[in-house]
């Protein structure tokens, strides 16, 4: 590829008179590492890479976009250098020219060979090298193959190296639709008539003018969504109290229950927007100085207006979270933290979201929602994993690996900011606060003291629980010695048995210790205790003692009368199997089904005889079934239905209800939808593979306009492309849009689509049903099973693995735990939710 001019390639390939691109010619960027790249919606949609070196953009067209999975190996395809002021090239090319179509400034950043590597090895075929860009980041690697006879062009393989960077769960081409620099879509960049031409003609400086007046041009066109709004609900959150997790003896049971890891670190409330960010200790203390750098890290994402409940950690030297490792990191200052030790966030709860209160939402559902906030987050932001059920395999695996224990939540139950049994913590080993009220001294050269005395407030009074006198280095017990010299008493602030009074010191009870030991003795004392480290984020009046209680019993406390009742007859599967499933199911469901008001499917005598669907209620569901009154068009208020949890699911099966159909928005703000359906019901005899091209193109439709979206198996005949939005527009806006996208596409290609529901213009056609999006519209929920032969569900699939479904009821409710293993594959990761908003214009 080297040549005299590494421009010559691209300046003649271009007629200047007509194209808006540069003209090509070498240069040098302020630091001379410039990356970036381009969405390019040519003949054939692609993603240009680009490196600077040797004074151009060393280029490779890569067909599927870059992966952060380390398994994908993408084929990138070396095109002819390009001139450096090419790099922030955004808008269309004309047709007819080399490269003709519209072209999106999708990443830049900048970049840098690997230790002991250089430029020089992209002409030796290879190149491993690190980016730091808005969406690539961390190290990649870029390989030329053996080129077969007669190939003319030269073929590499572009790869993400396994690093902190490298995910097999986030699909940066699928979730990354719009500009860096514009936050523009595709289709707004090729609608930008006025941004089409700004170059053409210019050269020396009329083209640095016109490029600078192209930047301006570009810069005001970031569409304007509900995070830009200067409304109330761009305000900072502030804080709230936190949930606490109650001690207990085992492991809950069943898939009711969520499980994490109960990191060692200190607990933090995360308040987020745009580039303000708030960290608050669980007693509301601001330390946002304390975590700076987790602070920056935070504000570069760029968050909506949230609040983010998580865990704060510092790593040993096995890379495991380590409390003494964070307080050493804290002390020392986060200028000087050391690379193994760098203060990381793992976030596992979201309270708030763009002014929506998330807090009476299912856990599960608020855990789904956070995985979509976070999304694009990096080291040192996680998202912590979860497992459903399984909690014993998951804590054993913590406890082999030194691990404090678990946490386990109920994947239905709210956020409340107390200390509730729907979390629950084991731990590996017994680990408590305790009030530190004294000292005893030590004969031993070197050391402050000989043991701590330890209490903790039972009622309103201090009890004395015995000594600590192992787990101290020697930096530990200089600081722990300088803040006890300020604490100093004359007497013993709780009472203290003679003989192991002997000796002691007293101390004013402020300074709280957390202490791991072997159990407690009769006496109540610690046996084989080890100080383990100061809390500073706690006070002396919170430290109680924490008694393990039994186990939480799984349990929806619903009766389910006629359980052998056979409701589906063709395949045999009762009344009793259909509760079953919707218990096992209602992790997946959840998230979806919870807060929304629902219209039913009942059918009391099973499918083959009467049902009907419900959407009031006079009260014959009972208290796990909730109401929320919602205004009619005829000006009256009826009461809907709606559930919050898996009781919720089961009363409704109980009164005979198959189907679950939802609205397009949530009980707590039902007049602005917060998600879009397009329904896909093919005429009779219309072969499976057709419904599938439609949806697949339907998808690329909307990843146009800048827009995420879903595939669902219907469990009937068709598939449902699935929009999840921020609520922020109202249902005419909602149905309008709908309404003007499905006509669209009737319009370009009647002979496949419709968007009337006319039975008679549906021959040979799908029928896009955009009427689901309409104030009083509801669609089957996913997870729902269906009221046909034999127990179908609809359920949701990724992408790619659509292409190999051969019907839209592939799955049914035997199939409960197959379903709870794929929900955590890659394809279905996220599934359903993104912070996103409707374009003003298609």
């Amino acid at each position: 590829m080297a040549s005299a001019d590494p421009l010559s390639r691209y300046n003649e390939k271009r007629d200047f008179t007509r194209t808006s691109e540069p003209a090509g010619k070498t240069g040098r960027s302020t630091d001379g590492n410039l990356f970036i790249v381009q969405k390019h919606g040519a003949t054939r949609l692609h993603w240009d890479f680009r490196l600077e070196a040797d004074g151009v953009l060393k280029s490779w067209a890569i067909t599927k976009g870059p992966s952060t999975d380390p398994d994908d190996k993408r084929l990138a395809v070396r095109t002819e250098d390009h001139p450096l002021s090419y790099a922030r090239f955004e808008g269309t090319i004309p047709k007819g020219e080399y490269g003709g179509g519209t072209v999106m400034l999708w990443d830049q950043g900048t970049w840098e060979p690997v230790e002991g590597k250089s430029a020089k090895d992209i002409e030796k075929g290879h190149l491993h090298f690190r980016l730091h860009g808005e969406r690539m980041k961390g190290e990649w690697l870029l390989v030329r193959m053996r080129p077969r006879p007669g190939e003319k062009r030269e073929n590499w393989l572009l790869r993400k190296i396994a690093d902190a960077y490298a995910s097999n769960s986030a699909d940066l081409v699928e979730q990354g639709l719009t500009s860096v620099l514009t936050g523009r879509s595709m289709a707004q960049i090729a609608a930008d008539k006025a941004g089409t031409h700004p170059l053409q003609n210019k050269k020396g400086k009329d083209f640095d003018a016109a490029m600078k007046k192209a930047a301006r041009h570009n810069a005001g066109l970031r569409p304007k969504t509900a995070r830009t709004r200067k409304d109330a609900s761009s305000a900072l959150p502030t804080f709230q109290p936190v949930q606490l997790a109650t001690l207990v003896d085992t492991i809950p049971t069943g898939n009711g229950w969520m499980h994490e890891i109960k990191f060692d670190g200190y607990r933090a409330l995360v308040a987020a927007s745009s580039s303000k960010v708030r960290i608050y200790t669980r007693s509301s203390l601001d330390w946002t100085d304390k975590f700076e750098p987790l602070a920056q890290q935070i504000a570069a994402l760029d968050l909506p207006p949230c609040l983010i409940d998580g865990e704060i950690v510092a790593y040993d030297s096995q890379g495991n979270p380590d409390f003494s490792a964070l307080q050493n990191v804290l002390k020392r200052g986060h200028g000087q933290q050391q690379e193994k030790d760098h203060l990381a966030f793992h976030a596992f709860d979201l309270l708030l979201q763009d002014g929506l209160d998330l807090k009476p939402l299912p856990a599960i559902e608020r855990k789904e929602r956070l995985e979509a906030l976070l999304a694009d987050s990096r080291p040192p932001v996680h998202v912590a994993d979860h497992v459903i059920g399984a909690g014993e395999k998951l804590f054993s695996a913590m406890c082999v690996a030194g691990q404090e224990g678990i946490i386990a939540k109920r994947v239905d139950a709210p956020y409340r900011g107390e200390r509730t049994r729907n979390w629950v913590k084991v731990k590996c080993t017994r680990r408590q606060e305790f009030v530190i009220i004294g000292w005893t001294t030590s004969g031993t050269r070197g050391r402050a003291f000989k043991s701590l005395l330890l209490a903790q407030r039972e009622g309103d009074v201090l009890v004395y629980k015995g000594k600590v006198g192992t787990g101290f280095n020697s930096a530990t017990m200089d600081d722990l010695a300088n803040r006890i010299a300020t604490l100093t008493r004359k007497t013993a602030p709780a009472p203290v048995p003679r003989a192991e009074a002997r000796g002691a010191h007293w101390v004013t009870p402020k300074l709280v210790a957390e202490v791991a030991f072997a159990e407690f003795t009769a006496e109540g004392r610690v046996r084989h205790g080890s100080f383990i480290a100061l809390r500073t984020d706690k006070t002396a009046q919170e430290v109680k003692p924490e008694r393990a209680l039994a186990a939480p019993q799984e349990t929806a406390a619903i009766r389910i009368t006629h359980p052998d009742r056979v409701i589906f007859p063709e395949t045999g599967e009762t009344k009793g199997d259909l509760a079953t499933y919707y218990e096992s199911i209602a992790p997946l469901m959840l998230p979806f089904a919870a807060h929304r008001p629902i219209s039913l499917v009942r059918c009391p005598q099973g499918r083959a005889r009467k049902c009907f669907f419900q959407k009031h209620d006079s009260g014959s569901f009972g208290p796990h079934v909730s109401h929320v009154p919602i205004a009619e068009k005829h000006g009256g208020v009826e009461d809907y239905l709606y559930v919050t949890d898996t009781a919720g699911l089961l009363a409704c099966v109980q009164m005979g209800t198959i189907e679950f159909h939802g609205w397009c928005a949530s009980t707590a703000d039902v007049e602005h939808p917060d998600r879009m359906i397009f329904d896909l019901d093919p005429d009779e005899g219309l072969d499976f593979a057709e419904v599938k091209r439609a949806a697949r193109q339907i998808r690329q439709h909307l990843a146009d306009l800048g827009l995420v979206s879903f595939a669902m198996l219907s469990g009937g005949k068709g598939v449902h492309v699935v929009l999840p939005l921020t609520p922020g527009h109202d249902w005419a806006v909602h149905k309008d849009f709908a309404k003007r996208f499905a006509e669209a596409l009737s319009i370009a290609e009647p002979e496949r689509f419709t968007a009337t529901m006319s039975k008679a213009k549906r021959k040979g056609r799908i029928f896009i049903d955009w009427l689901r999006n309409q104030r009083g519209g509801t669609a089957i929920l996913p997870y729902s099973a269906r009221a046909r032969t034999g127990a179908p569900i609809a359920v949701p699939v990724g992408w790619d693995e659509l292409k190999d479904i051969e019907t839209a009821n592939s799955f049914s409710i035997r199939d409960a735990a197959d379903l709870l293993e794929r929900s955590r594959s890659k394809p279905l990761r996220g599934w359903g939710f993104a912070a996103q908003s409707l374009p003003e214009t298609i």
